[in-house]
């Protein structure tokens, strides 16, 4: 491959180059760092476990089955240290040089897994939606009756969401294909509306689970995106939650 045509492969050398339609300049890069419920730096969310933790503050996890796109040792490799990339730096900063010499492999190793910048981008938010999955299956799961669900599945998607936005973000801004609407939906996304499902349905009371779904996940959804752009009142955070819990979607 032509020497001149690495940088758009998986982003320009430059760091200050636009990549992928973010530019570093745009207003989510300009908004204050403070992106987490409590303000306490880039990404912490909830415990200020620092940029792409995740629940246990090792990073991206396997997903479920680790069949995703660029699946194997070095396409996991890869995957991974996009992740941590993104999350400390901002996608910018994640070129096609930085990920070979993080993920010690080579060029050529990497253009043979990813086509492009976006089928790294694309890998990465599959992985962020095997994690969310795992953390809401781990959420659901640990409660003893079903109106807790929701309360519980609720905060440990807020968590996520806070805890990794650079991931979040390739989860939603920019892998428009990831949808639910698509005629194949990856597992994993298809994982994470199960798992809102799972939690809204006991509190569906006649309603349809699956409009009660969308109308959860679109409440969440925008909630994280409004919070980390500082458009709401920081002070009144709890009690949005608060009301989101046990009062829109109440028990029957």
């Amino acid at each position: 491959m032509p020497a001149d045509s690495i940088g758009c492969v998986v982003g320009a050398d430059d760091p200050d180059t636009e990549q992928g339609g973010v530019n570093p300049g745009t207003e989510r890069d300009r908004v204050d760092p403070g992106t987490g419920r409590d303000g306490d730096g880039p990404g912490t969310g909830r415990d200020g476990d620092g940029p792409g933790t995740g629940r246990d503050g090792d990073g991206p996890g396997t997903g479920r089955d680790g069949d995703g796109p660029g699946a194997g040792r070095d396409g996991d490799a890869i995957v991974a240290t996009a992740w941590r990339l993104a999350e400390a730096e901002g996608w910018a900063a994640v070129t096609a040089r930085r990920l070979a010499e993080r993920a010690d492999v080579d060029l050529g190793e990497l253009y043979q897994r990813f086509a492009d910048r976006d089928a790294v981008v694309a890998a990465v938010a599959v992985r962020g939606f095997a994690d969310l999955a795992a953390a809401l299956t781990a959420a659901r799961t640990a409660v003893d009756r079903p109106p807790e669900m929701w309360p519980a599945v609720m905060t440990a998607y807020l968590d996520f969401a806070y805890a990794n936005p650079e991931i979040y973000d390739a989860m939603f801004a920019y892998t428009p294909d990831l949808t639910l609407g698509a005629e194949q939906v990856p597992e994993t996304v298809a994982a994470t509306s199960d798992e809102l499902r799972a939690a809204l349905a006991p509190m569906a009371a006649g309603r349809d689970p699956d409009t009660l779904t969308e109308l959860g996940w679109s409440l969440l959804h925008g909630l994280v995106m409004l919070t980390r752009g500082g458009r709401l009142r920081p002070e009144a955070q709890e009690q949005r939650e608060h009301l989101l819990t046990t009062h829109l979607f109440p028990p029957p």
